[in-house]
Parts: structure tokens; C-alpha cells; sequence
């Protein structure tokens, strides 16, 4: 981003990200929404272990699975990977980087990939080393991705594993307000 002054701002913003509460997560379909893909391709990941929900996985026909927000993170990126051109075996490769991060640790990470191989970056230094050196085509920082999820999901409650609604202070909906006051009262 260019700032007014004509200076690029740094790739790695020092900014904090909001945490949301452990232990709750988002239905498929709200999952999908936010990570602009379709049912279909969540249920083969999910099948074939590329992400798995970790609130709570299917049990069997007809149970809901529920994402956490860092699996509807890793959704978005996987998305925006395979846009570009990154097979399937790197984008394992890259979903394993991040799920051995740790959400901590996500916010100063930028994934830079030449459309064969994704290299995980965290500081100017080496993405300008990747870039000099030809291997560079494109990045994604992932605390400006989390901040994408996190406005895609602010209009939707969370749910426990117990099926109970969880009103995050994100949550600005009227009518996902209105939800959850109707389950509260069930």
C-alpha cells in the first residue's frame, strides 16, 4: 500500500489482530461465505484431510461440522493459492506451515509463491531476497487476510460443539442479533 506520503508501507504490520473465543466455530455454509468457496469444495477438503474442522468434525451423517476461525483463515488462503496457479501437493505443503505457526505468529507471515513453490516470509528482507533472486510472483499476507475472514464473519454468530450461539463483539447484524436471542430463549 502506498501511503500518502509516497512511502510502501511495510508488508508486516506490527498490528494486533483481534482473538476471538477458543471453542467455538462457524457452520460449512458460513465457512464457504467467508472463504469464497462452494460447499462442494469444503466437503472434498475436509474428506481427503486438506482442512478438517477442529471445533467439531462430522460424526456421521447429517451432524454440522464447525470451523474454527483459523480453519476459515486457512480456507481463504487455500483459495486465493489455488487462484493462482499452485497445485495441490504446495498448498498441502503451505497448510501444514500455518497450522504449525500457531495463530500468534500468522500475523506477521506473508506467503510469496513463483506459482510452483509457496515460501513462508516473515520480514521485509526476505521477501526483497526472494524477489531478487527471481523466485517471487506473488504474495499473501495473512494478517491482511485475517482481517478479510474477520469482516466476512462479523455478521454471523458462532456456535459451541453444544449447538449453543455465541454472539462475538464483532456481531453488528440486526438480524443475527435477533438469532441468537431466539436461541437464547429455547
Amino acid at each position: 500500500m502506498i501511503t500518502s506520503k509516497g512511502h510502501q508501507e511495510s508488508l508486516f504490520e506490527p498490528k494486533e489482530l483481534n482473538r476471538l473465543p477458543e471453542g467455538v466455530g462457524y457452520r460449512g455454509a458460513v465457512a464457504c461465505s467467508a472463504a469464497g468457496i462452494s460447499y462442494r469444495q469444503l466437503d472434498y477438503w475436509a474428506r481427503t484431510g486438506l482442512i478438517e474442522p477442529t471445533v467439531r468434525p462430522a460424526q456421521g451423517s447429517g451432524t454440522q461440522r464447525l470451523y474454527s476461525f483459523t480453519d476459515v483463515l486457512v480456507l481463504k488462503v487455500i483459495k486465493r493459492l489455488l487462484d493462482t496457479g499452485v497445485s495441490l501437493q504446495n498448498i498441502r505443503t503451505a497448510v501444514e506451515l500455518l497450522r504449525n505457526r500457531g495463530t500468534d505468529d500468522l500475523s506477521n507471515l506473508t506467503l510469496i509463491s513463483d506459482g510452483a513453490s509457496v515460501y513462508e516470509c516473515t520480514s521485509d528482507d526476505e521477501v526483497i531476497d526472494l524477489v531478487r533472486g527471481g523466485q517471487g510472483v506473488f504474495g499473501i499476507a495473512v494478517g491482511s487476510v485475517w482481517r478479510e475472514v474477520e469482516g466476512s464473519l462479523a455478521q454471523f454468530p458462532a456456535e459451541t460443539p453444544e449447538g449453543n450461539i455465541v454472539m462475538t463483539d464483532k456481531v453488528i447484524d440486526e438480524l443475527a442479533s435477533r438469532r441468537a436471542a431466539r436461541h437464547e430463549i429455547a
